[in-house]
C-alpha cells in the first residue's frame, strides 16, 4: 500500500474500504454459509439439521462424483486447449492499428455480450437433425445427432464455450501484444526474421504472464459452467456431459439435498483455488516485469 505525501497511509485505507465490504459481504459470507450448510440436512424449505459428516459421506461415496469430476476436467482441457492457441492468434492479429481492425475487433466482442442460455437454444435448434442447419441446406454431415451421441455433445460444448469466450480472452491478449515494445520487433527485423520468427520469438514470450491469468481465467471460470450446458444439453446424454455445476444444481434444486449440494460447492471452491495456485506458482512469483532485461 502507497503512503500518502505525509507518510500516512489512512485515506488510501479508507477508499479500499468499499470494494473491502462488498468483497466480504457477496463473497466471504455467502462462502461461510455454503460451508456451514454442507454439515447439515435441509430441503431448502423445512428445517435445517445438523447432521455432521453426513452429507460428505453421502457426496464423497457417490459413484457420479468422480464422473462429473473427470467431465469436469474434460471440458476444462480441451476448452483450454481449444481457445488458448486462437484467443493468442486473434489477439496478436487485433493488436495491430489497421483502421479495419478496429471494426473486426467489435464484432469478434459480440459473442461475449449475448447470454449464454441464449446461445445455447440458438445452437440447439441450429444442430437439430431434423429441422435444423444441416437439414435446411441439405448438407449431412451437420445432419448428425449432435447432441444425441456422448462425444459429439460434448465437443459440441466445448465448441459453443470456445466460441463465446475466445473474444473475452482475445481482448486480453491484445493488449498484452500492445505492451510489447516496437524496438523488439524492430530489431528482429534487421536481424532478418520473417512475422512467423517474430511471433515465435518475441510475442509468446513476452505474454508469459499474460497467457498465465488467461489460463487461470478460463480454468477456474470452466469449474462454473452450468447455465449453457443445463439448456444445451441437460448432461446428457445420459450423463455425459453432466459437470460438476450441473451435479451441484440437480442435488439442490432438482433433488432439493442442499447439504450435498453445498458439499459440491467447496469442492468447487476448493478445486479452483487449488488451480489458480498452480497455475501462478507455474508462472513464477508473477510481480516480475513482463519484458525482458526489466
Amino acid at each position: 500500500m502507497t503512503a500518502a505525501p505525509g507518510g500516512r497511509t489512512g485515506p488510501v485505507a479508507w477508499m479500499a474500504l468499499p470494494a473491502l465490504a462488498t468483497f466480504v459481504a457477496f463473497g466471504v459470507v455467502p462462502l461461510l454459509g455454503v460451508l456451514v450448510l454442507s454439515f447439515t440436512t435441509w430441503d431448502g424449505i423445512g428445517q435445517i439439521r445438523a447432521t455432521g459428516l453426513t452429507s460428505w459421506r453421502s457426496v464423497l461415496s457417490d459413484a457420479g462424483l468422480p464422473h462429473a469430476l473427470g467431465v469436469t476436467f474434460l471440458i476444462m482441457a480441451l476448452s483450454w486447449v481449444f481457445q488458448t492457441p486462437l484467443s493468442l492468434l486473434i489477439g496478436a492479429f487485433l493488436a495491430g492499428h489497421q483502421r479495419y481492425r478496429e471494426l473486426l475487433a467489435v464484432l469478434y466482442f459480440i459473442p461475449l455480450l449475448l447470454s449464454s442460455a441464449a446461445l445455447a437454444i440458438t445452437f440447439k435448434a441450429l444442430l437439430d437433425p431434423n429441422f435444423g442447419l444441416g437439414s435446411g441446406l441439405g448438407i449431412p454431415l451437420l445432419s448428425q445427432d449432435w447432441l444425441g451421441e456422448s462425444r459429439l455433445a460434448l465437443g459440441v460444448v466445448v465448441f459453443v464455450v470456445s466460441w463465446q469466450f475466445i473474444p473475452f480472452h482475445s481482448l486480453i491478449y491484445q493488449g498484452g501484444v500492445r505492451q510489447i515494445p516496437t524496438s523488439l520487433y524492430e530489431a528482429a527485423q534487421i536481424d532478418g526474421a520473417g512475422r512467423v520468427r517474430q511471433f515465435l520469438r518475441i510475442t509468446v514470450p513476452q505474454l508469459k504472464y499474460t497467457i498465465i491469468t488467461s489460463s487461470t481465467l478460463m480454468v477456474v471460470g470452466s469449474l462454473t459452467f452450468f447455465d449453457l450446458i443445463f439448456v444445451l444439453t441437460a448432461g446428457g446424454p445420459g450423463d455425459a456431459t453432466r459437470a460438476l455445476a450441473l451435479d451441484m444444481y440437480q442435488r439442490g434444486f432438482q433433488a432439493n439435498l442442499m447439504g450435498p449440494a453445498s458439499v459440491i460447492a467447496v469442492i468447487l471452491v476448493l478445486v479452483g483455488l487449488g488451480l489458480a495456485l498452480l497455475l501462478r506458482r507455474l508462472g513464477g512469483r508473477g510481480d516480475e516485469s513482463q519484458l525482458e532485461g526489466a
